[in-house]
C-alpha cells in the first residue's frame, strides 16, 4: 500500500457556492477527508496547509509547498497531491517542477466548479490525481497537472477557458497520458528534467503583453533598481513594435535581463524576423529569447534561475529552452 499526502491549498475546488450562486471559501476544506483511497488500495494522508484563493498565490508561498514536499520525502511518503485554485495552479505547478528533485510523483489537481455545485469535479479529479500520484508509472515525469482525465506535464500546460471543466490544455504538444476508470495511461515523457535548490524567491520580476502601437512607457516604468528582470510576451514569433526599442535599450544598458516569449497560443519565439523590432534585432539588442514558454511560466523561470545567482551568460542559456 502506498502513502499519498493531500497537501491542500485552497480554490474553487475548496469552496462553495451560497444562495445567491457567489462562490466564496469554507472555513474547512470540504473535500478534505473523503474517501478517494482507491478501495483501500492507498493511504492518504490530508494537510490542509492553505485556504487561499488562487490570486493570493505568490512565489514566496510556493516555496513553502516546495519545502513541505521535500519534508514529506524525507518523512517517506511515497508521493504528493496538491489541490489549488486554477488561476495560476500552471504558475505554482511549474515552479515546484523547476525546484523539486525528480524523484517522487508530485501531482497538482483543482476544479472548475465549487463542491456543493451540480457536476462538481473537485472530488473526482481529486481521486484521479491519487490514482496518478500511487503510480510507478508517474516517477520521473516530472510535476504533473491532473484534470479532467488528462496528465499533463507542468511546464507546457496551462488554463486555456475561464469556466470549462477541459480548461487545462498542452498547446502543441498534448497530454502526457490520461486517466481510464481510475487507471493512469502514459504516453509521453519529458527529454530532460533540472532542478534548482533555491532557498528564497527574487521580487522584481515582472510581465507585460506586447500590443499593437505600445511605446516605451511601461518600460522606462520598470526602468529602475528594483526591477531584477522582465518577461516580455512578444508579438508573433517574437517581436516588438519600434517605438518600444529605446526605452528597452535604455533597460538592457541598466543590466537588467529581458526574456522575450510569443503572446501566442502555439508555437515559440524564434529569430525569424530581420525589421526594425524584429526576433533578430531584438536578440542584437541583448534579448533573450525563450522557445516553448507562455509568459505567466516564463517569469517563474526567471524567477527561479535569478534567485539562484544566474547572470549573464548563464542566465541567457538556462532562459533560451523550455527543455529544462
Amino acid at each position: 500500500m502506498k502513502t499519498i499526502l493531500a497537501i491542500h491549498t485552497g480554490g474553487t475546488i475548496s469552496m462553495s457556492a451560497d444562495d445567491n450562486g457567489e462562490v466564496m471559501p469554507n472555513q474547512e476544506n470540504p473535500i478534505a477527508g473523503h474517501d478517494v483511497t482507491l478501495d483501500g488500495t492507498v493511504k492518504l494522508i490530508n494537510d490542509p496547509m492553505f485556504n487561499l484563493p488562487s490570486p493570493h498565490m505568490t512565489p514566496e508561498i510556493m516555496l513553502k509547498l516546495r519545502d513541505r514536499v521535500l519534508k514529506a520525502e524525507r518523512d517517506g511518503i511515497d508521493g504528493v497531491v496538491i489541490t489549488h485554485g486554477t488561476d495560476t495552479l500552471e504558475e505554482t505547478a511549474y515552479f515546484l517542477d523547476l525546484t523539486l528533485p525528480n524523484r517522487l510523483p508530485v501531482v497538482l489537481t483543482g476544479a472548475m466548479r465549487s463542491s456543493n455545485e451540480i457536476g462538481s469535479d473537485g472530488l473526482y479529479n481529486l481521486q484521479s490525481s491519487v490514482a496518478v500520484a500511487a503510480s510507478d508509472d508517474a516517477i520521473g515525469k516530472g510535476v504533473l497537472v491532473v484534470m479532467n482525465d488528462e496528465i499533463h506535464t507542468a511546464r507546457y500546460v496551462t488554463k486555456t477557458h475561464t469556466t470549462n471543466l477541459a480548461t487545462f490544455k498542452t498547446p502543441t504538444f498534448g497530454p502526457l497520458g490520461i486517466i481510464s476508470k481510475h487507471q493512469p495511461y502514459f504516453f509521453q515523457e519529458l527529454i530532460k528534467s533540472d532542478a534548482f535548490n533555491i532557498d528564497h524567491v527574487e521580487a522584481g520580476i515582472f510581465l507585460l503583453k506586447a500590443f499593437a502601437g505600445m511605446d516605451g512607457t511601461l518600460l522606462d516604468a520598470l526602468n529602475n533598481g528594483n526591477t531584477k528582470g522582465l518577461v516580455i510576451e512578444g508579438l508573433g514569433s517574437g517581436n516588438l513594435p519600434p517605438a518600444t526599442l529605446p526605452a528597452l535599450k535604455r533597460i538592457l544598458d541598466r543590466g537588467i535581463p529581458v526574456i522575450l516569449v510569443s503572446r501566442c497560443y502555439n508555437g515559440m519565439a524564434q529569430d525569424i524576423y530581420d525589421y526594425q523590432g524584429g526576433g533578430i534585432e531584438l536578440e542584437k539588442m541583448g534579448v533573450s529569447l525563450c522557445r516553448g514558454l507562455n509568459g505567466p511560466k516564463a517569469r517563474i523561470k526567471l524567477i527561479v534561475g535569478v534567485s539562484n545567482g544566474l547572470q549573464g551568460d548563464q542566465l541567457k542559456q538556462y532562459m533560451s529552452t523550455a527543455i529544462s
